[in-house]
Order: structure tokens, then C-alpha cells, then sequence
């Protein structure tokens, strides 16, 4: 704005009340003054934008300034409606003469926003508009200045957007406990990484001292301090160290303290990043006393190889024998698989890292669990027998099957009536519960021992995880049994669960595998009719809807196709790279992890990239259909799917994979 000092028209009340006022000729004289010298200096400006408007907005006067802002002419643009120099949207909005509407009340209005150019392109500016009354008060016109703000505005924006992004990006990493310390050592600011490594929320840390995090020896030692008093020095200090978290569990944390200073070069505190080492710390002395296990495991399983080679051998010569009685026949056959199994195990021992990787080859077939619980019961005999347990079986009286690998799912039951025999007392009773539950076979084993503490029913999973309690020296073992037990259950696309009532109120472990699909001619017939013949295909249904995904498998397995179900997402991304399937129909509504979710996470896999992708969802508007087709859907199919459409998209399958096999 330009000051004004002397009265001007319309503008009476500006005159002094001290000494004489001024005769009418002379104000008159010292107006037509100002106003020639004012008109000039205003026409003269090029930073700002000058100008008048009449009472309806439309332009009146034109400077300099106004010429090089916004790109007219004085002949341009005198006599037209200053609302040209607003957006489309500003002047459907009506926001132009909402402008002089305020000015008009108030006497000024002020605003910042986008205005437009000749040429049409836009500069973010400043605005003032004032009204202009005469002596009788009634309304004139405005005055109107603009400033050009475009390249003061980029520069905050761009600031503003560089801090949020160096902000967002240190907040929101996870990895990494990155914070600040005030010169004296305490907290100042907190990222989620920090929460989530130290156990701190941001209330709970702010305004502490750092040393928190050390051990009480380190602190008692000064070493914080320490570590400050170097950074001080020499810019930063790096260490690793044992740490606390909240709960009073330690880390090993690899920190980074640097002195931060300001452009006085003045201390303005510290920054300090830390990083959880823990795991490669156990990683790397897992893998040197891994490397001597497997010394160990080679050593041993070569001397346990030489006596099972002529026991293989006597067998053979036994089977070449006629005549022998039933009971002797009964053992050898007994003999034959112990040695297998055996044998099997032994293998397995050179490479304790292959099975934990899921390397172990599985020879699937068909397997009856009554003939794979009664293999288990003999193995284990000798630990129940030496505790005068007895293992009590509950099996429904329909055949059951399931397609696995027996000698594996033998190890496994065996391992578990193992545990249960080990943790329970002399003479106790072990039950084997086998039932259906849905498209599963559950196996459970339920032992009357010293039970399971609440806190350890997962962690006994672990590798070389041991529960105690109840377990005399004399039975202990390498603690991998049960961590075998899980890898097993999952390869054959299971899982297994560990449950207690508390200690002393024994234990059960149970554990779920996918039912075979049963063998049916008259289902081989009917899946030929319609589409023609269909060749098996591995079909994988991930939905949480229970009964919806039973069905649809009982219709496939009928068809004659080998079905796994997943009844969540995260369950999908375990079942799918061992089953490796040729289509995977997936809900798109499901619960933690939905359907779009789940196809990410699987589309990310190995094995899966011939998989074809349905979606199954109860939306069927073009909206939905192009949303699963961005996602890399290949199919979308709309609840309820009719018999004639999964057909087709069956002999689709079929055709990929043929075409894929002919290369």
C-alpha cells in the first residue's frame, strides 16, 4: 500500500484538527498535486500491479506494473471486468465479486490465490483491493494491488515439502531407532522404529535421559556419558553393546551417536540412531555351533549307516526264504519298515538346515491314518513301554486318508507320542484322537504330564527350544523334535497347534492335514460330460468362508482335480508354494488379509508364475471387474458361480497348462 499524507477526496476526516484549516483553493490546489505525482509514481512501478476499478469491477486506470504482471495492454484491458484475471472455477464459485462485496463492507479485503494471464498461464499472487467513496460516502470504485508471490510461494512449498518428507521419512521407518537428544543427554524426539526396537511410546520416553536404554553396569559406568563426550569431540561415536527395552529384555544394538551443531556452530544436541542386531547375532553363533553340529551329524550318521546296511541285507534274505510262520513273516516285515524309517532318518540327519528349509523331499501317496497311527504306536513303543504307558487309540469308524508322505507323518506322530511319554509319569495313559473337521483330518495327542506353561505354548516350536519341567536329565534332548514336527506338518500344507490347561494338568498337541481327494470312476465320467474331458488339475480356494469353500471343493474333487483350501490369506501364502497350483480362485472379501492383498503377497512367490488367478467376489459392476483386472486378476467370477462357467474356465486352465508343457 502507498501512504497518503495529505487529504484527498472523499476522504475528509484526514485533515488535521490543530491550527487552521486549510482553504478550499488550497486543498484543491495541493490535490491536483499529489494526484499528478502520485499518477506518476504509480505508473512507474513494475513489481506491483496498480490499478482502479470502477463500482461494478469493471478496470479504469492501468500502470506498468499491472502490464508486466498479468500481460495486457492498456488498450487490452481497460473497460473490461477485472474478473478475467481469475480461474474458470474462482469466477463460477462467484468468488470475484464476493472480493468487492467485503471490500464494500469493510473498507478492504485481502487474499492469496491463483490468477490467470493473458497467455493463459496462472501465477499465485497477493491481493488487496480497497474501496473508494466520495465525500457523500457513497461508493466509487477500488483500488486494486497485486504482487506476484509464484516464486517466494515454490520455494516455501518446496521447503515445507522437503521437511514433511525428511520428517515423514524418519518417523515412519521401523527398522531403524532413529531420535534426538538435547545437549545434556535427554530425549527430544521418537520414531516408530524407536518404539517399536525399545518398547517406548513417544509419551512414555520424551524428556528422559538416554542412558535408560543402557544396562545398569553401563550406566553405573559412566558410559553414556562417555559416548556423548566423544561425539562431543570427534563429530560421532559408534558402538555395539547390549541394550534395555521397556520391559527390561536386552538387544544387542549396533549405535550411532552424532553431535549435531548449528550455524554458529553452537551444540544443538545429538542424533542418535540404533539398529537390532539381535538375530544376526544368534544367526551368526547359530551358524558355528551349526557348522560342528554337522560335523558332529556326518560323523554319526556314517557310524549308524554300517550296522543298518547288513540288517537291510538280512531282510532281503529273509523275504527270499519260504515256509517261515506268520509270526516270523510279521517281523520281518516289522524289521523292513523300522529300517526304512530308519534310513530315512538317517539321511535326513547330514543336513539338519535342509529340513529346516523346507528342502526335504516328500513321496506323496495316499495314506491311510489308521495304518499311519498304528506305525506310530509300534515306533514309539519302546519309550512307552520302558514307562509302562499305555497309548489308548480313538479312531471314527469310517476310513480316513490323507496324501503325505507316511514315513514323514510317522516321524511326526512318533515324535509327538515321544513328548508325551517323556513329560508324563510312569504308568499314565496316552490318548490318539483322530476326527474330520471339514476338508481335514485332525490327529491329536493328549498326554496326562506336567502340562505347558501359558507363555511357552508357542516358543516350544522353536529351535532347540526345551520345557523342563517335569523332565529329568537323564531324558533330554537336541530340542528339534517338535520344530521338525511343525516343518513336517506344514510341508504337507497342515499345521499344528500346542494347548494346555496350565502345569501339572497335561498337555495336547494336535495337528490337521488335508483329506485325499477319494478316487471315484463315476466322478471321472461326469467331469467328462458337458466340457469334455478335463485332465486333474491342482486347484487352490482361499476363502473364509467356510462352508463356501467345503462345497466348491467336494464339486472339484468330484470333477476328478486334487483341492487344498486356505481359509484366510496368510494361510494361502504357506499352502501355495508347496502345492503349486495350476488355479487359485481367491474371495476377495476376507478378513486381516483380503482378496487384493493375498494376490500381491502370492504374486510375489516362487513357483506360482503359470498360476491362473480367479477372483471370486459377491460384486459383479464393471467397476469391480476392472478393479480385479488392475490388480492382475485373470478372471473375475460372481458369487453364486455357475456349474457351465467354472467349466469353461477349467478347459481355459487345462488349455494354459497344455500350452506351457508344449513349450
Amino acid at each position: 500500500m502507498i501512504p497518503v499524507d495529505v487529504p484527498i477526496a472523499g476522504n475528509p476526516g484526514n485533515t488535521s484538527n490543530t491550527g487552521d484549516l486549510p482553504t478550499p483553493a488550497a486543498v484543491s490546489q495541493a490535490g491536483a498535486a499529489v494526484a499528478i505525482d502520485y499518477g506518476t509514481l504509480v505508473q512507474a512501478i513494475e513489481d506491483y500491479a496498480i490499478f482502479l476499478l470502477d463500482a461494478t469491477g469493471h478496470i479504469v486506470s492501468w500502470n506498468a506494473g499491472a502490464q508486466k504482471m498479468k500481460g495486457y495492454t492498456e488498450q487490452d484491458i481497460v473497460g473490461q471486468h477485472f474478473s478475467r484475471f481469475y480461474t474458470p472455477e474462482a469466477v463460477a464459485t462467484g468468488w470475484p465479486d464476493h472480493e468487492l462485496q467485503q471490500a464494500s463492507l469493510t473498507g478492504r479485503f485481502e487474499d492469496e490465490g491463483w490468477r490467470v494471464r493473458k497467455d493463459g498461464t496462472t501465477f499465485w499472487s497477493n491481493v488487496v483491493i480497497t474501496s473508494i467513496r466520495n465525500e457523500a460516502g457513497i461508493l466509487t470504485g477500488f483500488a486494486k494491488i497485486t504482487r506476484d508471490l509464484t516464486a517466494q510461494r515454490e520455494y516455501v512449498e518446496a521447503l515445507r515439502q522437503s521437511e514433511e518428507r525428511f520428517r515423514l521419512l524418519v518417523h515412519s521407518v521401523k527398522d531403524y531407532a532413529i531420535f534426538m537428544l538435547d545437549p545434556d543427554g535427554y530425549v527430544i524426539s521418537w520414531n516408530a522404529g524407536a518404539a517399536r526396537i525399545k518398547g517406548y511410546s513417544r509419551e512414555d520416553i520424551v524428556g528422559k535421559h538416554f542412558s535408560t536404554f543402557y544396562p545398569p553396569e553401563d550406566a553405573a559406568a559412566g558410559k553414556p556419558a562417555q559416548e556423548l563426550v566423544v561425539a562431543r569431540q570427534i563429530g560421532h561415536v559408534e558402538d555395539e553393546g547390549w541394550r534395555v527395552r521397556k520391559d527390561g529384555t536386552t538387544f544387542w544394538a549396533n549405535v550411532i551417536i552424532t553431535a549435531v551443531y548449528d550455524e554458529s556452530n553452537r551444540l544443538r544436541g545429538f542424533a542418535k540412531v540404533t539398529r537390532d542386531l539381535t538375530e544376526r547375532r544368534q544367526r551368526e553363533e547359530l551358524e558355528r555351533s551349526g557348522e560342528r553340529m554337522r560335523r558332529f551329524l556326518a560323523t554319526l550318521a556314517h557310524e549308524l549307516r554300517n550296522p543298518l546296511a547288513p540288517v537291510r541285507n538280512a531282510v532281503g534274505v529273509m523275504k527270499l526264504e519260504t515256509g517261515i510262520s506268520p509270526t516270523l513273516a510279521r517281523s520281518r516285515d516289522l524289521i523292513d519298515r523300522q529300517v526304512t524309517h530308519l534310513t530315512r532318518l538317517v539321511d535326513d540327519l547330514l543336513d539338519v538346515g535342509r529340513i529346516m528349509s523346507d528342502k526335504v523331499e516328500l513321496r506323496l501317496a495316499r495314506v491311510d491314518v489308521a495304518e499311519l497311527v498304528a506305525r506310530s504306536v509300534e515306533a514309539a513303543r519302546p519309550f512307552t513301554d520302558a514307562h509302562e504307558q499305555q497309548v489308548v487309540v480313538h479312531l471314527p469308524p469310517e476310513p480316513v486318508a490323507v496324501k503325505g508322505d507316511m514315513t514323514r507323518l510317522v516321524q511326526v506322530l512318533q515324535n509327538l507320542l515321544h513328548n508325551a511319554s517323556k513329560f508324563s509319569p510312569i504308568e499314565s495313559r496316552i490318548d490318539v484322537l483322530l476326527r474330520l473337521d471339514r476338508q481335514m483330518a485332525v490327529l491329536e495327542v493328549r498326554d496326562a504330564g506336567c502340562g505347558i506353561p501359558a507363555g511357552s505354548l508357542e516358543t516350544i516350536f522353536d529351535l532347540f527350544a526345551q520345557e523342563k519341567d517335569g523332565q529329568s536329565a537323564a531324558e533330554g534332548g537336541l530340542g528339534i523334535g517338535l520344530t521338525l514336527c511343525r516343518s513336517m506338518v506344514e510341508m504337507h500344507g497342515g499345521s499344528i497347534i500346542a494347548s494346555s490347561e496350565g502345569a501339572g494338568r497335561g498337555s495336547s498337541f494336535t495337528f490337521s492335514l488335508p483329506l485325499a481327494a477319494a478316487p471315484s470312476p463315476a466322478a471321472h465320467e461326469q467331469s467328462g460330460s458337458g466340457t469334455g474331458e478335463i485332465a486333474p488339475l491342482r486347484i487352490l480356494l482361499v476363502d473364509d468362508n467356510c462352508d463356501a469353500a467345503d462345497s466348491l471343493a467336494m464339486l472339484l474333487e468330484l470333477k476328478g482335480h486334487e483341492v487344498r483350501i486356505a481359509y484366510e490369506g496368510e494361510q494361502a501364502l504357506l499352502v501355495a508354494p508347496r502345492f503349486a497350483p495350476d488355479l487359485a480362485v481367491i474371495d476377495i472379501a476376507m478378513p486381516k488379509m483380503d482378496g487384493y492383498e493375498t494376490l500381491a503377497a502370492l504374486r510375489q512367490l516362487p513357483g506360482l508364475e503359470d498360476t491362473m488367478f480367479a477372483a471370486m467376489t459377491g460384486f459383479g459392476h464393471a467397476s469391480d471387474r476392472e478393479r480385479t483386472r488392475e490388480a492382475g486378476f485373470d478372471v473375475h467370477l460372481v458369487k453364486p458361480v455357475e456349474l457351465a462357467l467354472f467349466d469353461t474356465l477349467l478347459v481355459e486352465v487345462e488349455a494354459r497348462r497344455n500350452q506351457r508343457a508344449r513349450g
